[in-house]
């Protein structure tokens, strides 16, 4: 359940196709062509991107990428604080989402410093990448993270289930997107037409899907 394959559907253009063919799962595959491997950043992703990979579907036949929007916030003594957003994609031939974020967004930890991340995923981080996050929790009691994912990743693998636990031990926050989160993150990192922005549109089983991998992770965190 909920696995991620090796394999996606390629189209001639990526992210381009009929926009008409946007709420059809199927039609979506065909639409999207995966890049080369390699970590892309930016502040807002493409519309069929976020429809086809964030969609928290049971069986994720085609999504075999991982789509990372991030809050960070950061705060000093005097409680004056930056925030800064973005998304970054991967392929998994090469470095995860999850970790080329503490690479090329938070590479460095200032202990005068306070960080709250909080992480909108696609789906939740494989075993190597939990324990990564769960290392830099550990090391640096100045960061706090929320993580809110869209699906859960074999998560019936005891390898996974023993990583999201120590997740969770180390401090981090994890979570099942709720379909109002899947709305903040159409509102606020994916791509909208010029001068206007469209309400979300919720697919018919988000609250379904929602509830399923809710109990399934209150399983796997128990």
């Amino acid at each position: 359940m909920a696995q991620k394959e090796e394999a996606a559907a390629a189209a001639p253009q990526n992210g381009e196709g009929n926009s008409d063919n946007l709420d059809d799962p199927e039609k979506l595959k065909e639409l999207i062509e995966l890049p080369p491997f390699e970590i892309v950043t930016g502040e807002r992703l493409p519309v069929n991107y976020f429809k086809f990979q964030f969609r928290n579907v049971e069986y994720s036949s085609g999504r075999n990428k991982t789509f990372l929007c991030y809050v960070l916030e950061v705060q000093g003594k005097d409680g004056q604080g930056q925030m800064s957003r973005g998304y970054l994609e991967d392929e998994h031939a090469t470095a995860h989402a999850e970790e080329a974020f503490f690479k090329t967004i938070l590479p460095t930890f200032d202990p005068a410093l306070r960080y709250n991340v909080t992480w909108y995923v696609s789906s939740s981080p494989c075993a190597a990448c939990a324990d990564r996050i769960s290392s830099t929790l550990s090391k640096n009691k100045n960061l706090r993270m929320l993580l809110l994912v869209g699906r859960l990743f074999m998560w019936e693998e005891p390898e996974i289930k023993a990583a999201l636990k120590r997740l969770k031990e180390a401090g981090c926050k994890l979570r099942i997107m709720k379909p109002q989160d899947f709305e903040y993150v159409w509102q606020n990192f994916v791509e909208q037409e010029e001068g206007e922005s469209k309400a979300f549109v919720p697919w018919e089983d988000i609250q379904e899907n929602f509830l399923y991998y809710e109990e399934k992770l209150a399983e796997v965190l128990h």
